[in-house]
């Protein structure tokens, strides 16, 4: 899938954009940054209940069909006064809960997940891709493939009688008004380093504010823990962090600060190289170019086909064994798949668990 326009993700795209000597093992994302979320978002249920106009119950994990474990599934999502939600588009007026929810994009995905409601249908990466192998499984059973992100399946939407459709303009601006036909859509403006805004609109969107603030604490809990863990903010600041992405038909990126993984190193404040340390998307580099990817600590991924990609000519070149992380066996290989797509406070603390694994053993 393309990245969208600047400004944006890091969906893997073959238009635009490692290994260390032997790369370490690769560590599979643990279930230790769900149990912190869960932990935050079981106080923001405790929070909703105590309100005389909020949802039913604490929220647990949702099945297929929206439904969730309020206390009165049937009626959650036409109980109540319906809601205006001003997003990208405009103004869209949804249900007081939404349980029947359409998602367009991984971040979208991610905020329903972590906001205690599995979605009726989700679009993909590519075509018969699986959904985000970081989610609990048992929070997408049942979920239905609505086709590819950027190009979902309206007549498979509309069968799934949603009321709500959560994406973003970057995707789907061209094709809002079929799908408002369909349900009542919003948009946020795009993704990237605006993650938590965006769950906030989701938020809304769900009437999951509640939630969505337990688990943004949760997540700023977690980054504080890891910058004590780094010996305080100064020596964090001091260590330089670089990410490389090797593509499969497309340069090597070096990602920069308006990014989902660029916000979460600024949000812990950890130092960047100075090439690095700017705005904008990605510095796509060249085999001869490598000695640019130069940081105190590197992580890396793969999208696509590693035989396709640099990566072998790079790891296997003298520039990229002459950089200091790499000889001091700095460097790390990480899941492109929750570090490119896990945009939203799920993905992110589990990126965090996986930062601290490895920076500070």
């Amino acid at each position: 899938m393309p990245d969208a326009p600047v400004h944006r993700r890091s969906l893997p795209a073959p238009t635009r954009s490692g290994p260390a000597g032997p790369a370490p093992a690769r560590l599979a994302p643990t279930r230790r940054g769900l149990f912190v979320l869960a932990a935050g978002l079981a106080a923001g249920a405790a929070l909703t209940a105590c309100g005389s106009d909020g949802p039913a119950a604490a929220d647990g994990p949702g099945t297929a069909g929206g439904t969730d474990t309020d206390t009165d599934t049937d009626t959650v999502g036409t109980t109540g006064t319906p809601r205006t939600v001003r997003h990208a588009r405009g103004e869209s007026t949804v249900p007081p809960r939404a349980r029947r929810v359409v998602v367009l994009d991984t971040d979208a995905l991610d905020s329903a997940v972590t906001l205690g409601l599995t979605p009726v249908g989700a679009t993909t990466v590519a075509a018969g891709a699986p959904l985000p192998a970081y989610l609990p499984a048992e929070r997408l059973t049942g979920v239905k493939a609505v086709g590819v992100i950027g190009s979902p399946q309206l007549e498979v939407i509309a069968g799934l009688r949603p009321d709500l459709i959560l994406g973003n303009q970057v995707r789907d601006d061209k094709r809002y008004d079929e799908l408002s036909r369909i349900a009542p859509t919003v948009l946020s403006r795009t993704t990237g380093p605006a993650w938590k805004e965006n769950v906030r609109l989701h938020a809304e969107a769900l009437g999951r504010q509640a939630e969505a603030a337990a688990a943004e604490q949760a997540y700023r809990a977690k980054a504080a823990e890891l910058v004590a863990a780094l010996g305080g903010p100064e020596k964090a600041a001091a260590l330089k962090v670089g990410m490389v992405r090797f593509l499969a038909g497309a340069p090597t990126r070096l990602y920069l600060n308006d990014t989902f993984i660029g916000s979460i190193l600024l949000d812990v404040g950890l130092g960047r190289p100075a090439n690095q340390d700017k705005p904008g998307f990605s510095l796509d580099i060249s085999p001869e170019q490598v000695d640019q990817a130069a940081a105190d600590v590197i992580f890396y991924s793969v999208y696509g086909d590693p035989a396709k990609s640099d990566q072998a000519r790079i790891v296997g070149g003298t520039l990229w064994n002459g950089l200091d992380a790499v000889r001091g066996g700095r460097v790390h290989q990480v899941d492109d798949n929750l570090w490119m797509l896990g945009i939203g406070y799920t993905g992110a603390g589990l990126i965090l668990d996986r930062m601290r694994h490895d920076l500070v053993g």
